[in-house]
């Protein structure tokens, strides 16, 4: 009797465990762009990884990455992802004006969104919204060549693209100088590319007989300023700071290089965090909703080894 009953409860769990399984069964779409510098193929790259992981961890669901090289082709990619029947989307888009409106149309199938990075032009589409924390990033820098300078010096400024996110940090940058004898000498647009702030960098180079310190937006452009110091022969540059994690950067802090002192992070792994939290909304029932905002963290030689990631392409 004890074996039969034994039996029949056992079966009765495996049965309601196969239904809630089913139940269970879910489809998260990423839709992000192609790694065109960088930073993008970091966020492939994480998103790649995170896919597994989340496979791996909750079992029944299906992780959807796919990439398109530009707006159109990413608002195709996302009306073919919607006739997959996916439960959550996570994008990061090409660009907020081409995009809202095929991002809107996702969530009208009663689709979570989840929006990573770039905002969209109309805050209601998204469900969860993750991002770095811009104003905080060029605050930061800010704040570290004035300590690192004494409160007074001649720095450079390579900015962006001429976008909000641009707009964010040069805002914050000011305000991380605010107070202090730090002057300012020039500002110009690099468009987060190593070639454009190689040469922006030499132009500078060319007009500036003394330059203390050069504050760049990103990892990339960063490369392509260390690259014109070097060819110039200059040793009144005392350092660079740049932001993002580029691995090759964390390295440079990690090994004491004079030249990159800190980095401060707008990480790429953020998609990894967007969805894992859009994971743990559709599996665990968490109130993921509203903004996720990651800290402008301050990497130096002491915490750099907790934000290398050597298998990255960046």
């Amino acid at each position: 009797m004890r074996k039969l009953l034994f039996g029949s409860v056992a079966a009765g769990l495996m049965l309601a465990a196969g239904i809630a399984q089913a139940q269970e069964t879910k489809t998260i779409a990423v839709s992000i762009p192609a790694a065109d510098h960088g930073w993008t193929g970091g966020v492939v790259y994480h998103a790649q990884e995170q896919a597994k992981r989340l496979e791996q961890r909750y079992p029944g669901l299906k992780v959807i990455v796919k990439t398109s090289p530009d707006g159109a082709s990413q608002a195709n990619a996302l009306e073919d992802l919607t006739t997959q029947g996916i439960d959550a989307l996570v994008t990061l888009p090409h660009n907020s004006d081409e995009l809202t409106d095929p991002i809107r149309q996702v969530k009208q199938k009663g689709v979570f969104i989840t929006v990573v990075d770039r905002a969209l032009t109309d805050n209601s589409v998204a469900d969860l919204y993750v991002a770095g924390n811009n104003p905080a990033l060029g605050r930061v820098a800010g704040e570290y060549i004035k300590e690192k300078l004494n409160g007074k010096g001649n720095v450079v400024v390579i900015r962006g693209l001429p976008i909000v996110i641009d707009e964010e940090r040069n805002k914050g940058f000011d305000e991380g100088i605010a107070g202090s004898d730090i002057k300012v000498l020039d500002r110009q647009f690099g468009n987060w590319s190593r070639d454009d702030a190689f040469k922006v960098m030499q132009d500078y180079l060319s007009k500036y007989p003394q330059i203390d310190a050069v504050w760049t937006q990103d990892d990339d452009m960063a490369v392509g300023v260390l690259e014109a110091i070097n060819q110039a022969k200059r040793t009144d540059i005392q350092f660079v700071v740049a932001g993002a994690g580029m691995k090759d950067m964390i390295k440079k802090v990690m090994d004491g290089d004079k030249m990159i002192p800190v980095d401060i992070l707008y990480p790429p792994a953020m998609v990894a965090v967007a969805m894992d939290l859009t994971a743990a909304g559709l599996y665990d029932h968490l109130p993921v909703r509203g903004s996720y905002i990651l800290d402008a963290t301050l990497v130096t030689k002491d915490n750099a080894k907790d934000f290398y990631y050597p298998d990255s392409p960046f």
